[in-house]
């Protein structure tokens, strides 16, 4: 009988190629968003600015990658990450061939851990004024932007970059420093106490003003 011909199974045809994670870490400070950079440890680009990634392993998925790589940075690991896209042009890491995922995340600049930040050489940069970026490191930064933009367009975004209680002052100053200008404060206050999200303290402030201003605070569960 004829030998019939082992057919090659699809999996060992396809190509193969590198998956990546890519977070956007941002935190708040001085009235500004800012991104946490580093310079890159490997070659190519290296010594570069660069966002903080790393490679997949082979039994994780997407989001614990990404966990794992903010995790080893920052010290943090109970942030929420929003899943930002893929990047998959051939030619944009010149190393090899490397699809990316972009992962925002928004992050407590009194909470992080300075030294093993430092240990890496990471420092926070203003989002106005970012160096130049690693392969399409900066286009990922301007999307996560926009993502962050459309969030905060439908909900109180920057949970975990306030305090535990914040005036409506301080609430309004984190969401004109994600959307990059001025919101009338009128307009502002009647959209986030329609809300329902928010609870006034009986705890005033007289930081900036004589009259004073109420701490607020998120409601549990919302």
């Amino acid at each position: 009988m004829p030998v019939q011909p082992v057919a090659i199974p699809e999996y060992l045809r396809a190509d193969r190629h590198l998956v990546a994670v890519d977070c956007i870490i941002f935190g708040y400070q001085d009235e500004d968003l800012q991104v946490l950079l580093f310079p890159r440890e490997i070659q190519p680009e290296a010594g570069k600015w660069s966002l903080v990634g790393g490679f997949v392993r082979e039994k994780e998925s997407l989001d614990l990658a990404a966990r794992r790589v903010l995790d080893s940075i920052t010290g943090l690991t109970s942030i929420r990450m929003y899943q930002v896209g893929a990047y998959s042009d051939p030619g944009r890491d010149s190393g090899a061939r490397v699809i990316s995922v972009a992962f925002a995340a928004l992050v407590p600049v009194d909470r992080y851990d300075r030294e093993l930040v430092r240990e890496h050489g990471a420092r926070w940069w203003p989002v106005s004024h970012l160096p130049s970026l690693i392969f399409d490191h900066r286009q990922m930064t301007e999307d996560a932007l926009g993502f962050l933009q459309k969030l905060a367009d439908s909900e109180l975004a920057g949970r975990d970059l306030l305090p535990d209680r914040f005036t409506l002052v301080q609430i309004r100053k984190l969401h004109e420093a994600i959307f990059r200008r001025p919101l009338d404060p009128g307009n502002f206050r009647k959209k986030v106490l329609g809300m329902n999200v928010l609870e006034k303290t009986q705890v005033k402030t007289t930081a900036g003003s004589k009259k004073g201003a109420f701490f607020y605070q998120f409601r549990k569960g919302k």
